[in-house]
């Protein structure tokens, strides 16, 4: 791989020495854990953003679906719910 660009950051001793040491034993180069923990890191926030837009889009959808009276009030499900409960209260009585 060709290296294109340097990436310096400051971090604690410790923190640093730890590091190495596991890239060490796993016989990898730091650089290399390094760089696949950066891609872990893009795809996962790559794939909240994505979830957070759908889960958006559905709440949208969902909202507008009230609005236009396709909707069930809370009050509705609930009772619905309620009676449910009470059918199968009776069924193991």
């Amino acid at each position: 791989m060709n290296t294109k660009a340097v990436f310096t950051m400051k971090l604690e001793p410790d923190l640093r020495e730890s590091f190495m040491a596991e890239a060490a034993a796993a016989d990898r180069p730091a650089s290399q854990v390094v760089r696949e923990l950066m891609r872990d890191y893009i795809e996962q926030r790559r794939h909240e953003r994505a979830y957070s837009e759908y889960l958006g889009r559905k709440v949208d959808k969902a909202r507008a679906s009230m609005l236009n009276g396709q909707g069930r009030s809370h009050e509705a499900v609930e009772a619905d719910f309620a009676a449910r409960r009470a059918k199968l209260a009776e069924g193991s009585a």
